[in-house]
């Protein structure tokens, strides 16, 4: 009964943000929760009969927990997760007052939660997970990360208190100094890529250089083994499956195999990989990872780019060369200077160039030698502008944006919820 007045509190502001903003109070109600009731999130977490699984890394974290999810799902689990991806501390305090009843209680099987690097440190000091899954390392937004040794250092201390599994991407160097650091990480297995399929990749998958001598690869429980298109071969602890993605780019299905290596591990002699395999298979993106909309009765495509590595292999991507480009740079991209470590050599053009950075975009991509037909700063002119042209003859529109345009996009278009995804 002492956490009835907090929700109580937290669900009111809920529903007149959402009075105000369609969509929103997804971040306020958490906030003022984590303040008035901060034991709240610790008593929850550590309430769930099987435990708390971690999801973890600096991308992929939303794409893989909701494989996840809805793999433990499909076997029959009742979870507690974070749908709207909102990974860090006042996000946990809002998903609490969305899935909980008036007394802080949720029914549920198991926790399975994406977090944030520094938030994911700061919680299982608290909380211990049974499960830690880390995607990897790579270089980031230098005013939020500072440095890719400091990341790998937190994920670290994040997988060393798993008390039960910590599964690991062994094509990231920076997950092998981990394991190598720390021998005594429990449960330890590791997820990848064949070496054959990894070679048709122009830039990897992406990960920070560590400038160290490089460890032998860990021998992997589940590996991608095949990519054709948006179907690929998966072997996990030594079956064999077919998976067919919603999203292009080979980072998508190491989300994939991730989530599979991570539910096996999770739910031990019950896991099965073709329930599994079907459940990826038939599962819609994230949204704005990979995902298609319908606008003015047209497919578009909106792709969300966070750091350097999420917008080099986003870009390698677009293999379908779109005529209709648009690209959004919003707030969320404090220091730009990321922007230059991209190779753009597979963005042939701009077609609206819109956001907060978009000055500092359009240098960038005319010493690229990347033609922009114009730029527009108001991004709500500029959707309307981009959303009436002409339906494109080859391909479909596409968008490419950071966070905070994504989010200003999303919500301008009518797209409220994480929910409205189709595949």
């Amino acid at each position: 009964m002492r956490f009835l007045p907090a929700l109580l509190l937290g669900r009111l502001a809920r529903f007149f943000i959402r009075q105000i903003r369609k969509g929103g109070g997804s971040a306020l109600p958490g906030l003022i929760l984590s303040k008035i009731a901060p034991g709240l999130l610790y008593k929850t977490l550590g309430s769930f009969a099987e435990g708390l699984v971690v999801v973890t890394g600096s991308a992929g974290k939303s794409t893989t927990t909701k494989m996840l999810v809805a793999i433990a799902r499909a076997h029959g689990k009742t979870v507690f997760t974070n749908p709207s991806t909102a990974n860090i501390l006042q996000g946990f305090y809002s998903a609490i007052i969305e899935q909980s009843n008036l007394l802080g209680q949720i029914s549920a099987d198991i926790a399975i939660l994406e977090m944030d690097e520094g938030h994911a440190a700061a919680l299982t000091k608290k909380v211990k997970p049974k499960t830690v899954a880390v995607l990897n390392v790579m270089e980031d937004q230098l005013d939020r990360f500072v440095d890719p040794g400091l990341v790998r250092e937190t994920l670290a201390s994040v997988a060393a208190r798993a008390s039960e599994n910590v599964v690991l991407n062994a094509d990231d160097e920076n997950m092998r100094i981990i394991a190598e650091r720390n021998p005594n990480l429990i449960g330890l297995t590791w997820f990848g890529v064949s070496q054959s399929v990894l070679a048709t990749q122009r830039n990897g998958l992406g990960t920070a250089p560590t400038y160290l001598p490089s460890i032998v690869r860990s021998a992997t429980s589940s590996e991608i083994t095949k990519k054709f298109g948006l179907v690929h071969t998966v072997t996990v602890g030594g079956q064999q499956a077919s998976i067919e993605l919603a999203s292009r780019g080979l980072h998508f299905a190491v989300d994939a195999v991730c989530a599979l290596e991570t539910g096996r591990k999770v739910l031990g002699s019950h896991f099965d990989l073709q329930l599994a395999a079907r459940t990826i298979s038939e599962l819609p993106p994230v949204f704005a990872r990979g995902e298609v909309v319908e606008i003015n009765g047209e497919p578009v495509e909106l792709v969300l780019v966070q750091n350097p590595g999420s917008m080099q292999l986003n870009i390698d991507n677009l293999t379908t060369n779109p005529e209709q480009i648009m690209v959004a740079i919003g707030r969320d991209v404090h220091d730009p200077s990321w922007l230059w470590t991209v190779d753009y050599e597979g963005l042939s053009h701009v077609d609206i160039l819109t956001g907060y950075n978009a000055a500092e975009a359009a240098i960038l991509f005319a010493y690229n030698d990347i033609p922009v037909s114009e730029i527009e700063y108001d991004l709500e002119i500029a959707i309307n502008k981009f959303f009436s042209l002409p339906r494109p003859a080859i391909g479909t529109k596409t968008v490419l944006f950071s966070a905070d345009a994504m989010r200003r996009m999303r919500r301008a278009l009518g797209f409220w919820s994480p929910d409205e995804v189709q595949r």
